[in-house]
């Protein structure tokens, strides 16, 4: 067989494992060997021949499993982000749904002090309204047992001080 064919099938192999494109050039052993005979230079050859195709396969092969490698981590990666994105929308609606329930018992608590301080107001004008009438039937009271006394001319035992406002709405 011609050498210039042997020499470009192993820098298509070279090529091929490698990835790298070898020059013919760097070969001229095959040459010689081609050219010139000798068995010994050629199996030397073959030697290295085989163990660069036995680093080129190794290599293949190296990046080969740090591709499956990465590829594996990726979607062991992507696994916990969709994981860790899954529970934080869970928690985030949680949250809504607690911050929801907190506003209606706040609306419902701020309804029931109003409601509470409504009928706080209510109860202190009917106390205010009861001690007004109180003490409008005192101050009755004083009047007709003063009109009394006037009408019998008798004086009272005791002097009644106690009901000065009275006094002061029956000068009105």
């Amino acid at each position: 067989f011609r050498s210039s064919n042997f020499v470009h099938i192993l820098h298509l192999t070279c090529k091929f494992f490698d990835h790298t494109v070898v020059p013919e050039s760097a070969y001229p052993a095959v040459k010689k060997d081609i050219i010139g005979g000798g068995s010994t230079e050629r199996d030397a050859l073959y030697a290295q021949i085989e163990t660069e195709k036995r680093l080129a396969l190794i290599k293949a092969w190296e990046e080969s499993e740090k591709t499956k490698a990465e590829n594996k981590a990726y979607r062991r990666m992507s696994t916990v982000e969709l994981w860790e994105d899954s529970k934080k929308t869970s928690v985030e609606a949680e949250l809504k749904t607690i911050e929801e329930i907190f506003e209606r018992k706040k609306a419902e608590y701020a309804k029931k002090m109003k409601n509470k301080v409504a009928e706080i107001h209510k109860a202190g004008d009917e106390r205010r309204a009861f001690i007004e009438a109180k003490q409008r039937e005192q101050c009755l009271r004083v009047e007709e047992t003063a009109a009394k006394f006037r009408s019998t001319g008798i004086t009272p035992k005791k002097l009644l001080l106690g009901c000065f406002i009275c006094q002061h709405s029956a000068v009105r």
